[in-house]
């Protein structure tokens, strides 16, 4: 993203994620590119130079001030600072940092709300070590959406594939149920207004897969895609969605299938990340659509092995990042588009009006 001299450069709140794990380094990592953005840490900034140290790396801290900026030298990086509350040990996640975890996504998400930030990008988390200080957390879509009092959906993306989920963080065997026709509904208005607002997409094509496998082959493998899915399907379409499916798993992935989407609706996690994640690891990126405010995460974990050593991949931070400004900049265009269309519906109506 190029940003001229005299324009100010897009905030972008990062979240350092569990302290024990890559998320530090790999802040540090993102600083030194020469993206045009202003990038503000919210975490400890003490945490940050041990994490440099590690990484052999130069950085400037430097305490955010909220003013904005026109330009930042590879290497620098503000700093929204929240405390630790226990030093860190890299790969060992301590649950006593539960709390300055939490702490940080709240930060980030009130930024965004209230115009600090332009977007939020997580580096990755531990949910067990929060889970283990007795806090119920089951991930950062639910706390963003819970926070921000609204319905959400879990998407995934490469610059050759978007995939969003039905349903997210749950045991395979409790899915049927989770599948209902009012949670169809609500995830694909969302998504096909997300294609729309966010990625610039006039009329989205949608693939949905099927629940079983053959999407239930007649009802042969399972009722659901006869009983809820195409139902619904039918019923969106009747709205002006362009929606495809139920298509079987298996195939909806294939080269000849592709050409005919833009997005694909998967019924549960593991039916379609791994593919996703098999081709372009390093490149997927982690969003959060129907917030009110954009967010992107890596799409990996923790990695506590790799955690202290310096030499973890910042390659999924950067494409992250790189996305929340690409969605920035078509927010831009499309706030300016309503804003236009508003305009000229105002004209209309006043030289209608006698």
């Amino acid at each position: 993203m190029n940003t001229s001299a005299s324009t100010a450069l897009p905030r972008l709140a990062l979240t350092a994620g569990e302290p024990a794990g890559v998320g530090p380094e790999l802040l540090v990592r993102l600083a030194a590119t020469p993206l045009a953005a202003d990038l503000i840490a919210i975490t400890d900034r003490d945490l940050l130079r041990r994490a440099a140290r590690r990484c052999d790396a130069t950085i400037e801290l430097v305490d955010d001030d909220g003013h904005e900026r026109f330009e930042r030298r590879p290497g620098s990086l503000r700093v929204h600072h929240v405390p630790l509350l226990g030093a860190e040990q890299p790969g060992h996640p301590d649950p006593c940092n539960a709390a300055h975890v939490l702490a940080t996504l709240a930060e980030a998400a009130d930024g965004c709300l209230h115009g600090r930030y332009a977007a939020v990008v997580t580096a990755p988390l531990q949910k067990a070590t929060i889970n283990e200080a007795g806090i119920a957390f089951s991930g950062h879509t639910e706390f963003f959406a819970q926070l921000a009092h609204a319905e959400v959906v879990m998407m995934l993306a490469s610059p050759e594939l978007r995939v969003a989920l039905a349903t997210t963080h749950l045991p395979l065997r409790a899915v049927p149920a989770a599948i209902t026709a009012d949670g169809l509904v609500r995830t694909l208005r969302i998504v096909h207004g997300e294609l729309v607002a966010k990625f610039g997409l006039a009329a989205p094509r949608i693939a949905v897969l099927g629940l079983n496998p053959h999407a239930g082959e007649g009802g042969h493998l399972g009722r659901e895609e006869l009983d809820i899915i195409i139902p619904t399907l039918e019923r969106l379409r009747g709205e002006g969605m362009q929606l495809i499916g139920p298509l079987p798993a298996d195939t909806a992935f294939v080269p000849a299938q592709r050409a005919h989407y833009d997005a694909v609706l998967a019924m549960y996690h593991d039916q379609a990340l791994p593919v996703l994640k098999s081709e372009a690891f390093d490149r997927t990126v982690n969003l959060t659509l129907g917030l009110p405010f954009i967010r992107t995460s890596v799409d990996h974990g923790t990695a506590l092995d790799l955690a202290g050593s310096g030499r973890a991949d910042p390659a999924s931070l950067i494409a992250a990042t790189n996305m929340a400004l690409d969605l920035i900049a078509r927010r831009a265009v499309h706030s300016s588009s309503c804003e236009r269309a508003a305009e000229r519906d105002g004209d209309s109506t006043s030289r209608r009006t006698p």
